[in-house]
């Protein structure tokens, strides 16, 4: 009897122990995600909500990740970092994510990784191109793109030099995003023996620009570079333009959006801005990108976007790192995995990455697009 009931406790530790690991079961894998869905960045954390459902569902139609569905939650955190906390307090401590996959914005990760940490919850290729995304180290930091600072860093002097630019400025969102921006274009234009001539900053959330533009313009600035995402990289140069202010405008990755041109209209045509993955058009030469930009409207009714990209590869590169990691996935075997991992460049136009275990950024490579006749056109290829 004795022999029988220590056999039994032992077996149903065993059946415990197999199953552990938060977020994980027998047959199912739960991730999370943290968008703005109701804010000022709403359409792109709309576009990034629907590339992660697109890449989930096409992965449990072939039978998930070594047999085990994937399902993803979603909360909404308006971008205010103060609803990130509360949204990441709900899906780690509540839902029990596996990991956070694409949560947007700076700010917002930053506020969340805390209460993540504290439960060993990976936070998996952040929305955001932030240095702090994968710096200081830390075991549970994953980062996919070029961060804001190398970007402006890089394209800076090469463009600023290309328009014989003389007095470079810059407008950006008072927050660690606008300033990583701000930094990185500072430390570009050292490398070419120039300094920024003047410097405006504006709140997030912020609707008028006329006095930032109207300082700009004042100061004599011909080339500006933007620390800005939708609506203020749309009402900073449409204000520019009412005011006969036209000056070289160069963006970030966050600006690089169809939403620019959608809701800005022709004003907005001549921004340049940095990326890697380019915006899918419904008719682009690329076959395997057509075909892709074509089901992902007939799924969602709406053409897709570069946010619609992101979440996409964000989901499919956590699902071939979770294979990977095999069958007892573990936040453990998750992070072996991925610390070999390298991943080749995609159809989408990223290029290749890899990641060790001292390595979390994925790659530093970036390129410029430039609005022409309302589309995205790429004019340079990816520079380190």
């Amino acid at each position: 009897m004795k022999t029988r009931i220590v056999i039994a406790v032992a077996a149903f530790a065993a059946a415990g122990s197999a199953f552990a690991q938060q977020g994980v079961s027998t047959n199912e894998i739960l991730l999370g995600s943290i968008q703005d869905l109701s804010g000022p960045i709403a359409g792109f954390g709309k576009q990034v909500r629907l590339g992660m459902m697109l890449r989930v569902d096409e992965i449990n139609e072939q039978g998930g990740i070594n047999g085990r569905k994937v399902r993803l939650l979603v909360e909404d955190s308006a971008y205010d970092p103060k609803k990130a906390v509360l949204a990441a307090q709900k899906l780690v401590n509540q839902d029990k994510i596996f990991a956070m996959v694409g949560h947007i914005g700076t700010a917002q990760n930053m506020a969340a990784m805390p209460v993540q940490f504290e439960k060993n919850v990976i936070n998996f290729f952040p929305v955001t191109a932030a240095r702090e995304m994968y710096e200081p180290l830390h075991r549970l930091k994953y980062a996919f793109a070029a961060t804001y600072f190398d970007q402006m860093r890089l394209e800076v002097p090469r463009l600023v030099k290309q328009k014989s630019a003389k007095k470079v400025c810059s407008m950006y969102q008072d927050d660690e995003f606008g300033l990583e921006v701000l930094r990185g274009a500072e430390a570009g234009l050292k490398t070419i023996g120039m300094e920024m001539v003047e410097k405006t900053s504006y709140k997030r959330g912020a609707t008028d620009f006329a006095s930032q533009m109207a300082k700009l313009q004042s100061s004599g600035c011909d080339f500006v570079v933007l620390g800005t995402i939708i609506r203020e990289t749309i009402g900073g140069i449409g204000t520019a333009r009412r005011l006969g202010f036209s000056p070289t405008f160069l963006g970030s990755s966050a600006a690089y959006t169809d939403l620019i041109h959608k809701l800005g209209g022709k004003a907005m045509d001549g921004l340049y801005a940095a990326h890697t993955a380019q915006h899918p058009y419904l008719d682009e030469a690329s076959q395997p990108l057509r075909f892709w930009a074509n089901k992902y409207k007939t799924k969602f009714n709406e053409d897709p976007t570069v946010f619609s990209v992101y979440g996409y590869t964000i989901i499919d590169s956590f699902a071939i790192a979770a294979t990977k990691a095999g069958k007892a996935l573990s936040t453990d075997t998750f992070i072996k995995a991925m610390d070999s991992m390298t991943f080749p460049a995609d159809m989408f136009g990223n290029p290749p990455s890899s990641f060790s275990a001292t390595k979390r950024l994925g790659n530093d490579k970036s390129r410029l697009s430039q609005l022409q006749d309302a589309r995205w056109k790429v004019v340079s290829d990816y520079r380190q």
